[in-house]
């Protein structure tokens, strides 16, 4: 049995790692996040991927436990962080938790914004995008 943190990685590099694990010989993986699932996209200057390419988007912690081919997908309640959270500084009384619960705090945020959103943040537009820091320069070296 294995038990993989996955605080902070992609759904696809999810599945990579149950399946590194099952190829070393793991018969059971458990994986568990020390977050709830990344569901909605954050609209406050991080940078992630559009909604529909989280793999927790729309689905159940069943669907996507099946998804990574895990055995058991555990992770962290939202009330549970928020409460955790509080007990380091109880004067904080109120959190940005859009990403796992799709309420964006200045209420402004409404489908269309998410739509043109999700159309730029897509790892297709990223592809596509020349513009992008993590778009490889070539160089040309005519001597």
């Amino acid at each position: 049995m294995l038990l993989v943190d996955d605080s902070i990685v992609r759904g696809t590099t999810s599945k990579e790692i149950v399946q590194m694990a099952r190829s070393a010989g793991a018969k059971k993986v458990y994986f568990a996040s020390a977050a709830p699932p990344v569901r909605y996209p954050n609209v406050y200057g991080i940078d992630m991927a559009s909604k529909n390419e989280f793999i927790a988007h729309d689905k159940s912690t069943d669907e996507v436990c099946q998804a990574i081919g895990s055995d058991k997908l555990i992770y962290q309640n939202l009330d549970d962080l928020i409460w955790s959270v509080k007990q380091g500084n109880p004067r904080i009384t109120a959190f940005d938790c859009s990403c796992f619960d799709g309420n964006y705090l200045t209420n402004d945020i409404d489908k269309p914004y998410l739509d043109n959103l999700a159309a730029n943040r897509s790892d297709k537009a990223k592809e596509s995008d020349i513009t992008n820091e993590s778009s490889e320069l070539i160089y040309n070296d005519a001597d």
